[in-house]
């Protein structure tokens, strides 16, 4: 399961493959794919070693993980501010608020760049020549952008008043739920010929699949003898999206096209 919420949360993000389809040539976009795994292992061996590291210190120092305030259980998320912030001096403090405070920007401009995008593209029409030559074109845009900040905002504070576990717990779950859709696209699309698709129905599959899937992670200890789901829930919500697309899709003679 974790292999393929990698594979998912990595090789179908359109904000990190956006770098390979900007490249001229496929040669080019092959070299940069290798390039970035390389620099991705290493830099997933050095967060693991200091997570590792946060663990061996706290062990050495008596440090108990901080408890949630709310479900009173411990909150492996809130040990690197307790040793940062607490058991370290003001230096190393400073450039743990200033790291946290880079990588957090960083992401979240990302993420907001590519929703404003989508949204004023794909629902707003902002891509045709008409539309952009309006004078209210600029506005809308920077009130998009501003309305999904506003909603990103509100969402960390829900799912930080929900989430009792850890955050990259969190993380992977959500992404079994919402990037099993896109594992089931691309698998129909890389293995799947000569079949095309109703795309009217496409999205309502994409959207039955995680549902299906919650109401399994939640009675699979009844329906199959006491098993929890945890991330291989995502190849069970790709099957079932793969299969909702045979289910609407009909012979043709052309490539199967989204």
């Amino acid at each position: 399961g974790g292999i393929f919420v990698t594979i998912a949360m990595t090789g179908l993000d359109q904000d990190l493959m956006q770098k390979n389809l900007s490249m001229k040539t496929i040669g080019e976009a092959q070299k940069n794919m290798f390039t970035f795994t390389g620099i991705f292992v290493i830099l997933n061996i050095f967060f693991l070693s200091v997570g590792a590291l946060l663990y061996v210190f706290a062990t050495k120092n008596g440090i108990e993980i901080p408890l949630d305030h709310v479900s009173g259980k411990p909150r492996t998320d809130f040990l690197f501010p307790e040793i940062a912030l607490n058991y370290l001096t003001t230096i190393p403090a400073i450039v743990f608020m200033l790291g946290l405070t880079a990588a957090t920007f960083a992401t979240t401009d990302s993420a907001l760049t590519a929703l404003t995008t989508s949204f004023c593209v794909d629902f707003l029409g902002m891509g045709k020549k008409e539309n952009l030559e309006k004078k209210d074109a600029v506005k809308k845009r920077h009130m998009v952008h501003i309305g999904f900040s506003i909603l990103m905002f509100l969402v960390i504070l829900v799912i930080n008043a929900l989430n009792s576990s850890s955050v990259v717990s969190l993380i992977f779950t959500i992404a079994s739920y919402t990037y099993g859709p896109l594992l089931g696209l691309y698998s129909f699309g890389l293995f799947v010929k000569n079949r095309g698709l109703h795309d009217k129905l496409v999205p309502i599959v994409c959207i039955i699949a995680p549902i299906l899937c919650y109401f399994f992670a939640t009675n699979s200890k009844a329906l199959l003898g006491g098993y929890v789901f945890s991330v291989e829930l995502i190849l069970v919500n790709g099957l079932i999206t793969f299969i909702g697309l045979l289910l609407i899709s009909k012979k043709t003679d052309q490539q199967t096209k989204f």
